[in-house]
């Protein structure tokens, strides 16, 4: 029988092999039989022995392959900005349209997820004509700040347009069209995002042609209104909400539900057991040095939305 093929990729280094192990058998425990999961790990630089743990996860209808990008990525290293926790991996997911000529649409997904779900039933959403499919981003829609930043310097028409780049599905048919990379570089070259950075420019580039998608398919421990297993879908731990790190963290049992079933539970405890302190206090301070910066990008620029009653002031 033939498998319905579903694409999906992941960006990694090595400091979050453990939690694309989670990540991935998350994935594996909610998959149909009826389909064949084609995983693409992108990559500059994961060990050797990495490689070989997570490949050992494969099932007949599991595939999963490490593409390293690094010839791709070097071209405009030094233009991809980053900044705290994170690193050059998050822009992997720009390159793909033209990396993957063969295909049309694809599932991108960051690592620090735990899916609870058949991951297919996210893939076969119909994008009709529009780039991307996505869940609004948490933080931007409860903080104001950053609904201001969203509209006034992103450029969205509507903060709540904004969308969460760690779990897309992407029409990379229509991408291609647009001549995404091509604009994507050039806006490298002309536009600094700080705040959100790679996930700046997909929705500064894609405005007008996303389809909007339940955040239950993205759900993140920042948003205190807990939402019923049966509901869930995916959830996120974006920001500083990370399980191995603290353990408070919204939704973190069902993180280490999957974690006890790889081999990096073990080390996932380890690192949790052994955070720095003064790490922690630096990650409690994430949202308010992200306000700051938000507030400083959006005081600069200035404002043409006095005729929008949601900002008289």
């Amino acid at each position: 029988m033939n498998k319905n093929r579903i694409p999906i990729f992941f960006a990694v280094d090595d400091n979050y092999i453990p939690c694309l192990g989670v990540a991935i058998k998350s994935l594996i425990d909610n998959a149909s039989k009826n389909n064949l999961y084609e995983i693409k790990v992108l990559y500059t630089n994961i060990k050797g022995k990495n490689q070989k743990i997570i490949k050992k996860m494969q099932q007949d209808n599991i595939k999963i392959d490490f593409v390293n990008v690094s010839k791709h990525i070097n071209k405009v290293k030094q233009q991809l900005y980053t900044r705290d926790y994170f690193s050059a991996a998050t822009y992997f997911r720009l390159f793909i349209p033209e990396l993957y000529p063969e295909h049309n649409k694809v599932i991108y997904l960051d690592c620090d997820i735990t899916i609870l779900s058949d991951i297919a039933d996210l893939y076969n959403i119909d994008l009709k004509e529009n780039l991307i499919a996505a869940a609004t981003d948490g933080v931007i829609n409860d903080f104001e700040v950053f609904r201001e930043y969203a509209e006034k310097v992103v450029g969205v028409s509507n903060y709540k347009h904004y969308f969460n780049a760690g779990v897309i599905v992407m029409n990379l048919e229509e991408m291609r069209k647009f001549k995404f990379m091509e604009k994507f570089l050039y806006s490298l070259e002309t536009i600094k995002f700080r705040v959100a950075q790679d996930q700046d420019y997909l929705n500064r580039l894609c405005k007008g042609r996303v389809k909007i998608i339940s955040d239950n398919w993205n759900r993140m421990p920042i948003r205190k209104d807990k939402v019923p297993r049966r509901k869930l879908k995916l959830i996120h731990y974006n920001m500083a909400n990370k399980p191995w790190h603290f353990d408070d963290v919204l939704y973190q049992e069902y993180f280490w539900k999957y974690a006890k079933e790889t081999p990096f539970y073990k080390d996932l405890l380890k690192t949790k057991d052994n955070y720095p302190e003064d790490k922690k206090k630096k990650d409690a301070l994430v949202i308010e040095n992200l306000t700051e910066l938000a507030k400083k990008e959006s005081s600069c620029i200035g404002d043409d939305r006095k005729n929008n009653k949601r900002w008289r002031r």
